[in-house]
């Protein structure tokens, strides 16, 4: 989203006057002789019966300034005090009553609609905005069910707030902006930046520098900051477990990006060294928590069943394919499970695969994905109490939510 104008010169309020560089001549005088014409007589166009006062009917008052009724006009009609007016738009403070009805009735005969919010936001020193830093390109948080879900528990629970919410997209590419300008100029009371990222991200060091309460989704938990997360790192390792009782020993996995880079690809021992989005490292270690070393380790640049499909191609046509494969997202075990029958490989006989978040695929039909459920309306949800709470002024505490391991058919006993 953007607040220019692009393609264009914006000129609202200005005319353009051609003149001529020459001085025009004086006009010819007028001959002594001749007498100037009256003026005709205006007169006045007859009133219609129906255009006519009625005695004892209220005064409709008129201007013939097209600019919008504001609370003094309203206050004089009513015949009350600026002050005394606003209470009875706010519906705040002490007020009559019928004094409150007077300046109603009143703003209803002038056409008045009310204070205007802006004004009164300003007043209050609020923009009544949370800002959301999606943490990626638009165009492919809204194919992730997961963004979607998250965002609609977030702007269901603070809509009946009186707040509205800015998306602010993420770098797209190496070569966009680190940090939205967005980010750096916008009217925001609040942010949200989902999906916490680095450690170090450009966009929390921005927005500690505009001195903006800020939420972390998924990321470091600070002092200066709240966060909302999930037991990510716990439910991997449940659920890696749930392979090993099943006898799988050659484990991979498919992982969502390392860094702002978005490679793809199997990671060898110096790329693995750039790892540093805490999501992707807490799903990392919820493996090695379980005890097991991946036997590959692919990179993908974005959750999307695009991404999981070309690395299932890849882990499943090595010659020492694993019998199991750990995916960061179900979009991404969706992909391989799709490889998986265009190679001819059976799920679960010939290779298990499980997901992580609990999504609905019924395009992956008739398999059901084993996966670790997250509550992803609820995180939403987690997520605006967050914002209520720094808008109170008080700094909530981490809130953790929990995931559980929910089994389908997409997991089975180690091959013979």
């Amino acid at each position: 989203m953007s607040n220019r104008f692009d393609g264009g010169v914006h000129t609202a309020g200005t005319l353009a006057v051609a003149s001529n560089t020459r001085t025009p001549s004086r006009p010819a005088a007028r001959p002594a002789s001749r007498r100037p014409r009256a003026r005709a007589r205006r007169t006045r166009p007859p009133v219609a019966p129906s255009d006519r006062a009625t005695p004892g009917a209220p005064t409709r008052r008129c201007t013939l300034s097209t600019q919008r009724p504001t609370l003094a006009d309203v206050a004089a009609a009513a015949k009350v005090s600026v002050s005394t007016a606003s209470l009875a738009f706010s519906g705040a403070g002490p007020i009559a009553a019928a004094t409150r009805q007077r300046v109603l009735d009143a703003a209803t005969e002038l056409d008045y609609s009310g204070p205007n919010p802006l004004g009164r936001q300003l007043r209050q020193g609020r923009s009544g905005i949370v800002g959301v830093v999606v943490g990626d390109a638009l165009r492919r948080s809204f194919r992730d069910p997961v963004s979607v879900q998250v965002l609609d528990g977030l702007v269901g629970t603070i809509g009946p707030l009186g707040l509205g919410v800015l998306l602010i997209p993420g770098a797209d590419e190496l070569t966009a902006a680190t940090v939205d300008p967005l980010v750096e100029s916008a009217a925001m009371d609040v942010a949200v930046l989902l999906w916490g990222g680095t450690t170090d991200d450009p966009v929390l060091a921005s927005l500690r520098r505009r001195g903006i309460p800020t939420v972390l989704v998924e990321g470091k938990q600070f002092t200066d900051m709240a966060t909302v997360g999930i037991d990510d790192r716990g439910g991997v390792a449940t659920a890696t477990r749930h392979l090993l009782e099943l006898g799988h020993t050659r484990i991979a996995t498919v992982t969502l990006p390392f860094n702002r880079e978005r490679r793809e690809g199997v990671a060898d021992e110096e790329r693995m060294t750039a790892l540093d989005w805490e999501i992707t490292s807490r799903r990392l270690a919820g493996i090695t928590d379980a005890g097991v070393t991946p036997v590959a380790v692919y990179e993908t640049p974005a959750s999307l069943v695009e991404h999981g499909a070309d690395a299932g191609r890849a882990l499943l046509s090595a010659p020492d394919r694993p019998t199991a494969i750990v995916c960061q997202s179900d979009l991404l075990a969706g992909g391989v499970v799709l490889a998986a029958r265009e190679l001819g490989l059976r799920v679960p006989e010939d290779v298990s695969v499980l997901g992580f978040d609990g999504l609905d695929l019924p395009w992956l039909a008739p398999d059901v994905l084993t996966t670790v459920a997250q509550p992803l309306a609820e995180k939403g949800a987690a997520v605006a109490h967050a914002v209520e709470d720094l808008l109170a002024g008080e700094m909530p505490p981490y809130r953790e939510l929990p995931v559980s391991l929910r089994i389908g058919t997409t997991t089975g006993p180690v091959p013979a």
